[in-house]
């Protein structure tokens, strides 16, 4: 590993102030479990690493009645080990229980997974899904983003230099919605999605029928995908199979994968729609309160 300095400021500002020195030549490392092997192959070679793990602002996690606010230094196990965002969240802790094994949720956060920028990051979909909005401070001040614009191409994002993500802020989730992520991987030894779906939904009183829905898919594009014409045709419709085949093939005909190692092409859209599918399903399950 090539030798680089190391800072660890205690507050929001004190970051900004010595991130923006750097000229675009410094990391920060909140968990650490990508940068640390990214450095150590040479992927990454930063004159400087920040540590913003213990940063207070980074590190909020407060659910209430106007919704969910999650520092981008919090762990995965907080996430998962909170038993109202596991209720009203659950497509987020979901993600976060299979992103690596144990020991990487105790220091992987999903600010870090969102930062990585990954066509395939496990978190991504859920956040576009629950509607997730991101935080962003920097020389400028702060600015906020919606999730689904935040990557703009494999490994790349919206953060210009400076610029550091301090937290993802969601809406309060309404009555009778319900939300789930799933992904497909070839065996468990390949811990990378050939495809990930993120769904919520909400559905009216009875149960019976789609209110709204938000719908993104994972390693099918350069960036995590919305699609939203899946949320248009669900909204106001039954709660039933032709209604969930339909979102199926919308999935398939939105998703522009690649052939690679993981999957084709072909089989990544045959994917896209078989899980759009079985995603909503457990969604409206859980909506309904099961």
């Amino acid at each position: 590993m090539r030798d680089f300095d190391f800072e660890s400021p205690a507050t929001l500002d004190e970051a900004v102030s010595v991130l923006s020195k750097t000229n675009g030549a410094a990391r920060c490392l909140a968990g650490g479990t990508d940068l640390v092997d990214h450095i150590r192959t040479g992927r990454l070679t930063p004159n400087v690493v920040i540590d913003i793990k213990k940063i207070p602002d980074l590190n909020i996690l407060e659910l209430s009645a106007s919704g969910l606010r999650l520092g981008a230094a919090v762990p995965c196990w907080k996430v998962y080990g909170h038993e109202g965002i596991v209720s009203k969240y659950s497509a987020l802790a979901d993600s976060c229980h299979i992103i690596g094994g144990i020991q990487i949720q105790s220091r992987a956060s999903v600010g870090g997974n969102l930062c990585n920028s990954g066509p395939a990051a496990d978190s991504t979909p859920s956040l576009i899904a629950l509607g997730a909005v991101c935080v962003i401070a920097g020389p400028k001040g702060r600015r906020e983003i919606p999730a689904e614009q935040f990557c703009t191409a494999p490994g790349k994002n919206v953060l210009e230099p400076g610029e550091i993500l301090v937290e993802l802020k969601f809406p309060a989730r309404p009555a009778n919605s319900g939300s789930h992520y799933r992904r497909f991987i070839p065996r468990n030894e390949m811990d990378i999605a050939v495809v990930g779906v993120g769904a919520s939904v909400t559905l009216d009183p009875t149960g019976e029928k789609f209110v709204s829905a938000r719908v993104a898919l994972g390693a099918v594009a350069p960036t995590p995908l919305y699609v939203p014409a899946i949320g248009e045709a669900l909204a106001g419709q039954p709660v039933n199979d032709a209604t969930f085949a339909k979102a199926a093939e919308i999935a398939r005909a939105a998703a522009k994968p690649i052939d690679d190692m993981r999957g084709t092409a072909e089989f990544r859209k045959h994917i896209s729609g078989v899980l759009t599918e079985r995603v909503l399903r457990e969604a409206v399950f859980r909506a309904r309160g099961r």
